[in-house]
């Protein structure tokens, strides 16, 4: 097969404390050159798995190489591909799942001070202004549509589209409205004389040290897989099977693997209580022995401590708990 090009994510999606897209490739089971976090090289290898050939893409831009055809397949956050997408006709890319980490709000945020609650009462309490609305953000194309979308803004400047500037190029008729690109840190803007900002946040704390506060949710986004529509056949197959031991080793951090040994006796107890409480994914492993038998559960963390209660009630001995490295339903 032809090798399938994949973005990994260069920025927050693979830190420490956020993403790290570099562990979650380990854990599934990939040996990974050049991508620990802080570390990252431009060409990334996948060492045990020649089919793939990976390179270091920044998550704004991953989206554009996906539907220009130079990456087949790539980690984003949703709110990236869907500001690419917004001014498209059709979704060009394709999800193949949600990966479920590198969870995110892009949200509207003014001075913490400023007495306004939403967006409407922002545009409302403006109508008046002599100096025109200035926004920073590094969505120029989801805050136009979300400004266009929003109650109050309809009402006063109906269709016409805010002014919306990417460096030197700028479109929109409406020059009271002034939508402007910025290349991150993006909160300072506000401290520098913007009017408000949209930016993503995850705890919202470092909006808050900025002296901001949020009035208004454009979306949420999580990390996820996608596909460009080039990515067809036997590459979209590979695609799949990439999704598959990825999302394996995110659900496997959700689950303890548990063995215990329990008496004969009471093996139809032990199966009975565990499959009636759901203590197990489908069905306990039971291994026979002459006076004991093992059980094995695969169970979710957080029924293991009730469960531990009840199986030693039952006479369960030499419990044994361990992490899961894979979990492929």
């Amino acid at each position: 097969m032809e090798k399938i090009i994949l973005g990994l994510p260069k920025g927050s999606l693979n830190n420490v404390n956020r993403g790290n897209t570099y562990q979650l490739f380990i854990e599934a089971g990939y040996e990974v050159t050049g991508y620990k976090p802080g570390d990252e090289a431009n060409e990334i290898i996948i060492n045990n798995d020649e089919e793939i050939k990976a390179f270091l893409t920044r998550p704004q831009s991953a989206p554009v190489e996906l539907n220009r055809e130079i990456l087949d397949i790539a980690i984003i956050g949703e709110d990236w591909v869907k500001e690419e997408s917004v001014n498209l006709d059709e979704q060009l890319i394709q999800k193949i799942g949600d990966l479920n980490y590198g969870q995110t709000r892009l949200i509207v945020a003014v001075p913490k001070e400023d007495p306004y609650e939403s967006l409407t009462e922002f545009f409302e309490s403006n109508k008046e202004r002599d100096l025109p609305i200035l926004c920073f953000t590094e969505y120029p194309n989801l805050t136009k549509q979300f400004f266009m979308e929003n109650d109050g803004y309809k009402k006063i400047y109906g269709d016409a589209q805010p002014l919306v500037q990417v460096r030197g190029l700028q479109t929109g008729e409406n020059r009271d409205v002034q939508i402007i690109n910025s290349d991150g840190a993006t909160e300072v803007y506000i401290a520098k004389g913007a009017d408000l900002i949209v930016d993503n946040t995850q705890t919202g704390n470092s909006l808050k040290k900025a002296g901001l506060k949020i009035i208004d949710t454009i979306l949420e986004s999580s990390a996820g897989l996608y596909a460009g529509p080039h990515c067809v056949g036997q590459k979209l197959e590979k695609a799949q099977i990439i999704f598959d031991q990825l999302y394996g080793a995110i659900e496997a951090r959700e689950y303890f693997d548990v063995k215990f040994n329990i008496a004969n006796l009471r093996i139809d107890d032990a199966t009975e209580f565990l499959l009636n409480n759901g203590y197990c994914s489908d069905e306990p492993t039971v291994t026979k022995g002459k006076k004991f038998s093992q059980v094995n559960v695969l169970i979710h963390k957080t029924k293991f401590p009730e469960m531990l209660k009840e199986i030693k009630s039952l006479g369960a001995s030499s419990i044994i708990r361990s992490n899961v490295k894979q979990y492929v339903k």
